[in-house]
């Protein structure tokens, strides 16, 4: 794979990734109860971490990372506070919301790991990313399924 062709993966991951970061910064900002909020938090960081962690590869292999989330996030968000306006904020369907979109980021990992022709650097970092990803799916599904 060219350098252009993982760049832009990697840059789709980081648009996916930044998404999801602003996701749970407006999840902890809307959970009713401290310790969803400040999990959702953590999420957030921890997405911010995978980002910087995406970004300096696009870097290093000489591409201009994304640095913004895309516009179907920002529709999705203002779809969702739509919704909240009309439904309430409560936990259970934030986290459902949020357990939604965990479905979707793991998805893009999981589509760019299946990549074969990914830079092997590039896929190393991807795999790393991954793994946070993938527990932070984890978390959120088996606290949606505690709260059903």
């Amino acid at each position: 794979m060219s350098n252009d062709s993982t760049i832009s993966t990697l840059n789709s991951l980081i648009k996916t990734t930044l998404d999801s970061m602003k996701g749970f910064k407006d999840a902890a900002q809307d959970a009713e109860s401290t310790q969803f909020s400040s999990m959702f938090a953590d999420f957030a960081r921890e997405r911010s971490e995978v980002a910087t962690q995406l970004q300096a590869e696009v870097r290093r292999l000489g591409g201009n990372p994304e640095d913004d989330s895309s516009l179907l996030a920002a529709a999705h968000r203002t779809f969702m506070d739509l919704k909240q306006a009309f439904t309430g904020k409560d936990d259970k369907a934030i986290i459902q919301e949020v357990e939604r979109g965990e479905d979707y980021i793991k998805g893009k990992f999981e589509a760019a790991l299946k990549d074969a022709d990914l830079d092997p650097s590039a896929r190393s970092v991807v795999e790393r990313a991954y793994q946070s990803v993938k527990t932070g799916h984890d978390r959120a599904s088996a606290l949606k399924h505690s709260m059903e």
